[in-house]
């Protein structure tokens, strides 16, 4: 029995990748391509490309991916899984399948605010799915592994880069719509994935303090601080555990505990303004970000 509710599980999972994908492969031809639109990522990539060489966005989309994901399997091992590669490469053929569109939206503003909605709602849903898309995703792991860089200074590098590129290949005002856009997408993946906001507060009752303790440094490298408490309907001794992390970290965290501990009360809660170390310090003592 509990090995058929993990395969249907895997199952449903691999169901969502391929349903996130296709709609960022869809958002991506009837939004940002025909939009000017290189909103970041690999898809920025072949956007400019199209317009510079009039490559075909598939076709490079796919050839690009075949490195990185090589790249990417090599060095992170298990990180890489089924789902990856299924993410990775459904995008591409998505892109491929639906060419030849009969509709699509020139105007950049639409192009920025559906195009971004549709890509957060795709990728969210992989996300949810345990899975990726691979491109400047993949290479922001790659960065954050072996940089010791956080997650959103990986891809913020990564993305920076094809945002500066556009500015040289289209116009400044092309290229604010397309920041319009990343910003709108990274909004919808995180009401997708936990309906808040990046930042996370974790707060964990359990009774198995060193386990969770254990998950959260080793899973997230994350400080924590634990408060004693009693539990007001059975008067056991219980702790809770306090931890902020960021987005990914926090959906990579909710994972593991689902999987280690599914019994644990955990809320997720809205954090602003955080300040301390790995946050608005340096994550590590004498670590130069």
């Amino acid at each position: 029995m509990e090995f058929k509710l993990k395969e249907n599980s895997s199952i449903i999972q691999y169901i969502q990748v391929i349903i996130g994908a296709s709609l960022v492969g869809f958002g991506y031809n009837m939004f940002l391509l025909p939009s000017k639109l290189a909103a970041g990522g690999l898809s920025g990539v072949s956007t400019i490309l199209f317009e510079v060489y009039q490559l075909s966005p598939a076709l490079t989309q796919f050839l690009i991916n075949i490195p990185i994901f090589l790249i990417g399997w090599l060095t992170l091992g298990k990180d890489f899984s089924g789902k990856t590669l299924v993410g990775t490469f459904w995008v591409p053929f998505v892109i491929w399948l639906t060419t030849d569109l009969p509709f699509a939206i020139t105007n950049p503003l639409l192009g920025a605010l559906y195009g971004g909605i549709l890509l957060g709602v795709g990728l969210g849903i992989v996300y949810k799915g345990n899975g990726s898309t691979g491109g400047t995703a993949a290479i922001a792991q790659i960065v954050k592994k072996f940089t010791g860089l956080s997650s959103g200074y990986s891809q913020l590098i990564v993305d920076s880069l094809v945002v500066i590129t556009s500015l040289i290949v289209f116009n400044l005002e092309l290229t604010l719509f397309a920041l319009i856009s990343i910003y709108i997408s990274s909004k919808v993946i995180d009401i997708v994935q936990l309906r808040t906001s990046s930042a996370k507060l974790i707060m964990i009752i359990t009774e198995e303090e060193k386990r969770m303790e254990s998950l959260i440094r080793t899973g997230i490298d994350r400080g924590l601080t634990k408060v004693r408490s009693l539990g007001g309907y059975t008067n056991d001794n219980k702790t809770m555990i306090l931890c902020v992390a960021e987005r990914n970290e926090a959906v990579y965290l909710k994972k593991l505990l689902q999987q280690e501990d599914p019994g644990s009360f955990v809320i997720f809660l809205d954090a602003s303004e955080i300040m301390g170390r790995g946050f608005s310090l340096d994550k590590y003592y004498g670590q130069k970000l």
